[in-house]
């Protein structure tokens, strides 16, 4: 992933350096449960550890040659190591190594995930209870429906990063497996033994049968859950730039001094964070996609999923890892507007209360169709007219004949559509007073 979308601690967790390292974990714990069996000996792994001197460049030199970067590998452990080295790498075939690291790589790369994840909800909940009764219009297909808060919003976003958490950490159970059971996963040259303590070493579970790989299925649920939480970040982004266009106007993303947003029109202050977290979601989507196909291998196994993985395994997590903190700094500077919220409101003559005098006069004994024709008359021409629909509603005969004007008042009340804001927050947040809690 190229640094323009990568953190530093993502880009050390898949350098060369890190990936061999993780294999000289695989082949060194091996090599400890071997010896514990008395099939090599004792201090062999111990003695190989003071002495190796891993180097991502003459690795590379040699795989130059070999065309196996096992291989090569092995070839410049032996270089530093010396003798002992030969008792690397007995029974096992390259997949051993290379889908156990794996493994680990995905769980650490999945670890800092969530712990980014944890900090853009703690935004969320955040600045959700600072607008937890700032009303906003609610919109459905992009049109006035009914009035809600801008807490509420911001809460369905935590609700819905919360979902995500969750099958983050079950695909971090799904990926936590690793084998050591040699060329088509029979054991017949490594024992079983060597593999149950090997995984237990790493944290890691056995595969319960494995071919020649951990089978991929586990790595289409891993990058799926990924993309299923860069989907939840795109939907917030969507939202940002909607409430920033020069119509809308009811929040926008933060704007530095210096900051540029045109190089033609010195006035633009464009959404660039949010346009960016769209574009990418869209990678991570491929990215799953892409592990879908990898499912489907010849055999006990083929390597047209290895090119994939090596690309998507540091690309997907290194993106979604730096879509999270993108988003934090997002929520947490998003400069709201609520006086444009309230102007909205107003916006459409109080069309947008139309539902509760529709439920009153159906109440009042007049039929469900029979009332929305009515309703729905004096909101159309409200909207031709320009007119006030409160107004409008007061002096139909129809409907003034079945309702008081106190109840035909009563349904313009802003307050009835948010009196069950403390209710949600409490099935959200877990609590219901109303405080604003800090991100820690």
């Amino acid at each position: 992933m190229i640094e323009r979308y990568a953190r530093p601690e993502m880009l050390a967790l898949w350098a060369p350096a890190a990936r061999y390292e993780a294999w000289l974990d695989v082949e060194l714990n091996a090599c400890l449960a071997m010896e514990a069996l008395g099939q090599v000996p004792t201090g062999t792994a111990d003695g190989i550890r003071g002495r190796v001197r891993l180097d991502p460049a003459r690795i590379l030199e040699i795989e130059n040659t070999t065309k196996h970067d096992v291989i090569a590998f092995l070839t410049q452990v032996e270089e530093t190591a010396g003798e002992d080295a030969r008792w690397l790498h007995l029974g096992l075939t390259s997949s051993d190594v290379l889908d156990t690291s794996f493994a680990v790589l995905l769980v650490r790369a999945l670890d800092l995930i969530v712990e980014a994840l944890d900090r853009t909800r703690a935004a969320l909940r955040a600045r959700a209870f600072e607008h937890k009764r700032t009303p906003v219009m609610g919109r459905s297909h992009g049109m006035h429906a009914e009035p809600t808060t801008f807490g509420l919003v911001l809460a369905t976003f935590y609700d819905e990063l919360g979902r995500g958490r969750e099958r983050l950490l079950a695909a971090r159970g799904r990926i936590a497996v690793g084998k050591i059971s040699g060329a088509v996963g029979t054991f017949a040259n490594v024992e079983p033994e060597v593999e149950r303590r090997v995984c237990a070493a790493l944290g890691l579970t056995p595969e319960g049968v494995s071919s020649q790989i951990v089978h991929r299925d586990r790595h289409a649920e891993y990058f799926n859950a990924l993309a299923l939480v860069g989907t939840t970040l795109e939907r917030f982004a969507v939202q940002v730039r909607h409430w920033q266009r020069s119509e809308v106007g009811e929040a926008e993303e933060p704007f530095t001094a210096g900051q540029k947003g045109s190089s033609a029109m010195p006035h633009k202050r464009n959404p660039i964070l949010a346009e960016n977290l769209t574009g990418l979601a869209r990678l991570l989507r491929g990215y799953a996609q892409t592990a879908m196909e990898n499912v489907a291998l010849w055999h006990e196994r083929d390597i047209s999923h290895s090119s994939v993985e090596r690309i998507i395994g540091p690309d997907a997590t290194t993106l979604l890892h730096f879509m999270l903190e993108r988003t934090t700094h997002l929520v947490r500077h998003l400069v709201v507007y609520p006086e444009r919220m309230a102007a909205h409101m107003g916006q459409t003559g109080g069309v947008i209360f139309s539902q509760r005098l529709l439920l009153d006069l159906a109440r009042a004994g007049v039929q469900r169709q029979t009332a929305y024709v009515w309703v729905q008359r004096n909101a159309m021409r409200s909207f031709a007219e320009g007119a006030d629909f409160a107004t409008l509603v007061q002096a139909d005969p129809d409907i003034s004949t079945h309702l008081p004007a106190e109840v035909i008042r009563r349904a313009f009340d802003l307050e009835w559509h948010l009196r069950h804001v403390d209710t949600i927050f409490a099935r959200v947040f877990g609590e219901t007073e109303d405080a604003r809690p800090s991100e820690g």
